[in-house]
């Protein structure tokens, strides 16, 4: 399995996506994939999660997670279904040491201090910083990187194809998610997901 480190690296976007139906999983994978966005977090909000997770990760070259794990329960899940990552919106002691003990990395979720500090504890030092405009923005980012140095941060929650670039130029942003590669409930266009993958790829974080 592939580290975070080599998984944030690998497009300066994750689509993070909300599949509805089982038969959509494949050919968006593909426009993604194909678009230059070989990370997908597939997010466990809906029934078919765990079996678009499995369908996405025979795509070649697509790397594919679990996207809100809250517990212990849904990691295993996560994994059983071929999960090559997990993402959390937050981090519980349970969960953290669930991660800990798993085949698979864990990004999990921050917002403020205080969490940081817990993650640290629990060993993590890649992290999600989520709902990343509601927690305050790059502001907010800003001021958690100057105090937590050789963090590394995935923001998500209010990233657009318009403010990508702002919060990729933060020297402590590795990746950003996004919800505006596939926007849930739209109907299915995969030139249009393969369009605004190519925009995304074309993105470039700090190193």
């Amino acid at each position: 399995m592939p580290d975070l480190d080599s998984i944030m690296a690998a497009a300066p976007v994750i689509p993070v996506l909300v599949i509805e139906r089982v038969e959509d999983a494949l050919p968006i994978a593909r426009a993604l994939v194909r678009g230059g966005l070989p990370v997908l977090e597939v997010t466990l909000r809906t029934p078919a999660a765990l079996a678009a997770i499995r369908a996405m990760k025979e795509v070649e070259g697509a790397i594919v997670g679990a996207g809100t794990v809250l517990d212990p329960r849904q990691l295993d899940a996560a994994i059983e279904a071929g999960a090559a990552f997990a993402v959390s919106p937050g981090l519980t002691e349970a969960l953290g040491k669930a991660a800990a003990g798993s085949p698979v990395p864990l990004l999990p979720g921050i917002a403020t201090a205080s969490d940081v500090m817990r993650a640290l504890d629990l060993g993590f030092s890649r992290l999600k910083f989520f709902p990343a405009m509601a927690a305050g923005g790059i502001a907010a980012l800003k001021g958690l990187s100057a105090v937590f140095g050789g963090i590394r941060f995935c923001p998500t929650g209010g990233i657009t194809a318009d403010n990508a670039p702002e919060w990729l130029a933060l020297p402590s942003v590795a990746c950003v998610g996004g919800s505006w590669l596939v926007p849930a409930g739209a109907a299915l266009d995969t030139d249009a997901i393969f369009d605004r993958a190519k925009a995304a790829a074309a993105l470039r974080a700090k190193a």
